[in-house]
């Protein structure tokens, strides 16, 4: 567009240099002609005035040029996309303001250096601008990610050739798509989520009905080899047998044992079975104004046995650091949720320790820190671990995907816990994690959500 600009100014200057030398040899003419020492004076007045006018037409062309440029100037500079000009050889012609903010560098540094040197994370090469001035056909390439982490950004580029006969160039548009990537993965997300849901609500009818029978059955036994049902005692006269004597050979031989394991086995089914089905449907359970501190500490007891690391020297507990921010507010959500949340956390945190990734000197170190900003409470999960690889962690909420041998993991940890955050509390959870450095989960939730996704609220402390 400058070159364009430029080269339309040249022709008008070089039309206006024109026109003065064909009016200065028309008077020469006309004073060489038979009786030109007394020239009509009309003539002459008549040129000059034509000769005014031109210069005058000429002027406020080159005026209105300029002010088209410098209009065209300021769009270009007030686009919200990063635009570049560059020759065939790839050298910058053309620096905007939008390209000045993504890279740092003003463009008196940036105009004939190479788009490479000066705007390194753009993924174009000489090859590629080679192929499009060859082709005629712009290139495209989406969602390109600058940085990593929680600071990572996304751009769409496009490079595309100038349609000129006497310009030799191509432009460089790139356009900011970040928020636009994390909208798609959230409803990427949440389509598995809601297939998760499906999913797991027909597992749980499935498990539930012969799991009822187990607890049913073992119930009967309890209640069968009772010294104090009066049908038992009858039975067991009628067969000769002394109920007492039997009630001591089954506790003698751990046969009541095995039975209350059974039923906690049972329990601990019936409640993950309750769990698949709460994730199924909308949350009905009770949401309480909670202590996240106490609720903290409590989860921190039940994981103590989950904590022990086998060493070559023994046995090794991880240290556990718990930084909580002065008179923390209390957080209306389901205790029992976020504390299952917060178990899940804490096993992954201890396993990392316990991976082939993970080697001597062992010094395992849990952090957890609560804090608050504006009407949110902030809860960070952190550990030394092995950190996770970046593949691995664009998938880490997804549901069924694991990086553990068969048998050691299902994949649904992270995917219920995501689901619990953002569906049941209207928070987020983030991670992040750099590979030998360890891993940090940060749950973000609202200190009061909305009314409208709470069914039941009861301003009580846990």
């Amino acid at each position: 567009m400058a070159y364009t600009l430029l080269i339309c100014a040249l022709i008008l200057i070089v039309l206006q240099a024109g026109i003065i030398m064909l009016l200065s040899k028309r008077n020469r003419e006309l004073e060489k002609k038979p009786g030109s020492n007394n020239p009509q004076p009309q003539i002459l007045a008549k040129t000059k005035q034509q000769l005014y006018r031109e210069i005058a037409r000429h002027e406020a062309t080159e005026e209105l040029l300029r002010e088209t440029q410098e209009y065209m100037q300021c769009i270009v500079n007030s686009m919200p996309y990063v635009l570049v000009g560059i020759t065939p050889d790839g050298y910058v012609t053309h620096w905007n303001n939008a390209a000045e903010k993504a890279t740092g560098l003003p463009a008196e540094e940036a105009l004939g250096a190479h788009v490479n040197q000066v705007y390194p994370n753009l993924p174009i090469d000489v090859e590629t601008i080679e192929s499009i001035f060859s082709s005629g056909l712009p290139f495209h390439k989406e969602n390109v990610q600058e940085g990593q982490g929680s600071n990572a950004t996304f751009i769409d580029i496009t490079l595309f050739p100038l349609n000129a006969v006497d310009i030799a160039g191509a432009v460089i548009l790139a356009e900011d798509v970040t928020k636009r990537v994390r909208v798609e993965s959230m409803m990427i997300q949440n389509e598995k989520m809601r297939s998760l849901g499906e999913l797991a609500a027909g597992l749980a009818h499935e498990i539930n009905n012969p799991l009822s029978g187990v607890l049913n059955n073992v119930q009967n036994i309890f209640r069968r080899t009772s010294l104090e049902l009066e049908a038992n005692k009858r039975i067991a006269d009628e067969l000769g047998i002394e109920l007492p004597k039997l009630q001591a050979y089954l506790e003698a031989r751990g046969i009541f044992g095995f039975l209350e394991k059974i039923r906690e086995a049972g329990d601990r089914a019936a409640q993950i079975v309750t769990n698949m089905l709460e994730f199924s449907r909308n949350n009905n359970s009770t949401h309480v104004a909670t202590n996240l501190l106490h609720l903290v500490e409590h989860s921190l007891q039940l994981a103590q046995n989950n904590f022990e690391l086998e060493t070559a020297e023994g046995v090794e507990i991880p240290r556990v650091e718990l930084n909580a921010q002065k008179d923390l507010p209390l957080v209306v959500c389901s205790s029992s949720e976020i504390q299952q949340v917060l178990l899940n956390l804490l096993s992954n945190a201890a396993q990392s320790f316990q991976s082939n990734e993970y080697g001597p000197p062992l010094e395992p170190v849990i952090r957890i820190n609560l804090s608050t900003q504006n009407n949110t409470v902030i809860l960070e999960v952190s550990d030394n671990g092995p950190g996770i690889p970046e593949p691995v962690q664009k998938h880490i909420f997804e549901p069924f995907y694991t990086t553990k041998d068969v048998g050691k993991g299902t994949g649904l940890g992270l995917s219920v816990s995501y689901f619990i955050i953002t569906e049941h509390h209207q928070g987020t959870i983030q991670v992040e994690s750099k590979a030998g450095e360890g891993t940090c989960f940060t749950i973000k939730l609202p200190i009061s959500p909305s009314p409208n996704r709470l069914p039941h609220i009861h301003p009580t402390q846990h």
